[in-house]
């Protein structure tokens, strides 16, 4: 029985028993008088539509928000950062939370940080700052889309990252979905197919295509053209993402239990309902770079010109120059490359593959970004990056090291109404966001969500645009690694221009101009020996 049934048939009991017992003798109404406003404040959470919590636990929801509403002060006395100085995940949570419902972000007496922690990291400002974006106009737009690309797609600087329904609750779904469509960003499907969900409120889509090949595959796990190119031609899907590993768990495959595997999960993922399904760790449809070019090729034939892009979480960097040099050698580019970090999360992983697997974002990101360059290859390719992007300065400081875009999921998830309560690997998620559970799921009121993604992205971009102003700055693109200081030690400070020296462009299609770092790689490459 849900809580919501539970407590009404609870209160139904008591006012009877007490009007029963009231007949006989009198004195108890005086109970009935003191219960009966918790009675009707009860009810009143259960048709409230504004606050989950209260809708899935009427009245004694009511705690969170009483001990919520003094934790600013108590904060104050308790702020901690991580191993890089920065705050960690519940002032963060806070500023998402503020932001989503159009509340005032700004922080009262000062900066909450050490600013001689080593590792705390600043964008350098300039006296001769940019006026302030919102003043200018519009935010600006990035375009998706190389040489061979028919249809190129003009994204937000900030989209939904990858999560799937099955993960995620419908009402989840559809809460981000319909935000996405208010703000005019896009929201990545997530491996798990593209559902009713995605497309009731016609918001962009990235469908992403993990290694089940869920929504355009053949009965034994292989992928099937004819689906796909169903799917792909939907008015809503503006990019495809291959998705060959994620942050939390690379390397790693996944299952569906039969249990969780419904009549609608079937219908979506194109799989027999009621039986276990695989994710393999490594795609079928390719076996080497030189065959994942020539794929990334006939998807992009089958969408007719839609943008093609992959996403991993760099591991070996010899695999992924050996796919610069299938670029190369095939003459076949992908339109955007998507790096998630190591850092990045997911809804259950095991506890060695989320903490110690996987390269951190950063280094992935310059790594990518450098590649890139050294082959030539950077101008045609779109770099978007996913891992705890959460505030304006994780987005200066992505693009600074070499990014274009960024993709963020938790902070989505937050924006409609996760409380990082993790429960997301039991079903029992109490504010209906990662759960398949009806009676949690429906205390997610889409309505009233939606628009708070929607003023989350707007507040982060125009935060992120607000820090490229200050920097003096008239464009985001126009950010680099000399922008971002680092502490290094108590008195050491360097630019990460300084730290990660710039990459000359086609440096790595000389042997004699290969970096010194660059050249074991070159030992173990395949491709153009």
């Amino acid at each position: 029985m849900k809580v919501r049934e539970k407590f009404i048939l609870i209160s139904i009991i008591v006012t009877v028993v007490i009007v029963g017992i009231s007949l006989v003798w009198s004195p108890i109404l005086w109970a009935f008088i003191l219960i009966f406003p918790l009675i009707m404040l009860g009810v009143f959470d259960i048709f409230q539509k504004k606050h989950t919590i209260r809708r899935n636990f009427p009245l004694i929801g009511r705690f969170r928000y009483i001990l919520e509403s003094i934790r600013p002060e108590i904060m104050q006395y308790f702020v901690e950062t991580d191993t890089e100085g920065r705050p960690l995940n519940r002032i963060l949570r806070s500023l998402v939370y503020r932001r989503a419902k159009g509340e005032n972000d700004t922080e009262p007496f000062g900066t909450q940080m050490d600013l001689y922690h080593s590792g705390y990291e600043w964008l350098e400002h300039s006296m001769y700052a940019k006026q302030n974006p919102q003043e200018i106009g519009e935010f600006p737009r990035l375009l998706i889309g190389g040489k061979e690309c028919k249809q190129p797609y003009s994204s937000s600087l900030l989209n939904i990252s990858a999560m799937s329904f099955g993960s995620l609750s419908k009402n989840a779904i559809l809460a981000l979905n319909k935000g996405a469509k208010m703000g005019n960003f896009a929201h990545n499907t997530g491996e798990g197919g593209i559902s009713d969900y995605h497309l009731e409120h016609g918001g962009d889509l990235i469908w992403q295509i993990g290694t089940g090949y869920f929504g355009c595959r053949n009965d034994d796990g292989t992928f099937n053209e004819v689906t796909f190119r169903e799917n792909a031609l939907r008015p809503q899907v503006k990019m495809i993402e291959i998705k060959l590993s994620q942050g939390a768990k690379p390397g790693h495959g996944g299952i569906l239990p039969a249990s969780k595997n419904t009549e609608e999960i079937a219908r979506i993922r194109h799989i027999k309902p009621g039986v276990a399904v695989h994710s393999p760790p490594s795609h079928s449809a390719f076996a080497d770079p030189i065959q994942f070019m020539y794929f990334i090729k006939r998807l992009r034939e089958l969408s007719d010109g839609k943008p093609i892009g992959f996403k991993l979480c760099l591991g070996r960097k010899q695999e992924f120059m050996d796919f610069c040099e299938a670029m190369i050698y095939t003459g076949i580019r992908p339109d955007f490359i998507t790096i998630d970090g190591g850092e990045g999360g997911t809804g259950a992983a095991p506890v060695e593959f989320s903490n110690s697997m996987g390269m951190p974002l950063r280094e992935g990101l310059i790594f990518v970004h450098d590649t890139l360059i050294g082959f030539g290859l950077r101008e045609d390719i779109k770099v978007i990056v996913a891992g705890k992007i959460i505030t304006g300065f994780h987005m200066a400081r992505a693009i600074a090291f070499g990014a274009d875009g960024c993709n963020s999921a938790r902070a989505m998830m937050l924006a409609v109404g996760c409380i990082q309560a993790l429960q997301c690997n039991t079903n029992t998620c109490p504010v209906g966001v990662a759960t398949q559970n009806p009676s949690l799921t429906k205390g997610l009121v889409v309505d009233d969500k939606a628009p708070r993604a929607k003023r989350y992205h707007e507040a982060t971009i125009h935060s992120f645009l607000e820090l490229v102003a200050a920097a003096g700055l008239n464009d985001p693109s126009e950010l680099t690694r000399g922008h971002i200081s680092k502490r290094i030690g108590l008195l050491d400070v360097k630019t990460f221009d300084e730290i990660y020296p710039p990459m000359e462009p086609g440096s790595l299609l000389d042997i004699n101009t290969i970096p010194e770092s660059y050249k074991k790689f070159f030992q173990l490459t395949r491709i153009m020996k």
